[in-house]
């Protein structure tokens, strides 16, 4: 029988194991160039909080960067789109960039709705980045007291 030992902890790296990686095989110099970080602040879409209560859900979006013109919000078919555009950024010929670690991207996000969510009582609001969204439910509505006659 063959003993074989297992490292149960593979991402942890000695100190001197980082300082190689730096200095020769992940390059130092790839920890200058301008396009270290291709992906926005928040990857590929905004991480979204969503609570319920009693009264009804609430929705929020982390989307820093973006101007209230930017974003649309829409409602078609219970399915709720969030979108936001924005215009890329103008380089500029005199200035060099030496480090790039976020961009403001265009995203979408979709969430499918309820029955109980009632769409002419959605609010947004967009405050220090963050867009917040109120959807309010429907009221139950009761069905009167019907006396059952057996036949």
């Amino acid at each position: 029988m063959t003993f074989v030992k297992f490292n149960q902890a593979p991402a942890v790296k000695s100190f001197n194991g980082l300082v190689e990686d730096i200095f020769n095989n992940a390059g130092f110099n790839r920890f200058l160039k301008d396009d270290v970080h291709t992906n926005d602040f928040y990857g590929a879409y905004p991480p979204v909080n969503i609570t319920e209560t009693k009264e009804g859900y609430q929705v929020d979006l982390l989307v820093p960067g973006f101007s209230k013109e930017d974003i649309k919000i829409n409602l078609d078919n219970k399915v709720l789109s969030i979108s936001a555009e924005k215009a890329p950024e103008q380089k500029d010929e005199n200035q060099k960039q030496l480090r790039r670690e976020f961009s403001f991207r265009s995203f979408k996000r979709s969430f499918t709705v309820n029955e109980q969510v009632d769409a002419e009582k959605i609010q947004a609001k967009y405050e220090n980045g963050v867009l917040r969204l109120q959807l309010a439910k429907k009221e139950k509505v009761q069905d009167a007291a019907k006396a059952i006659v057996v036949e």
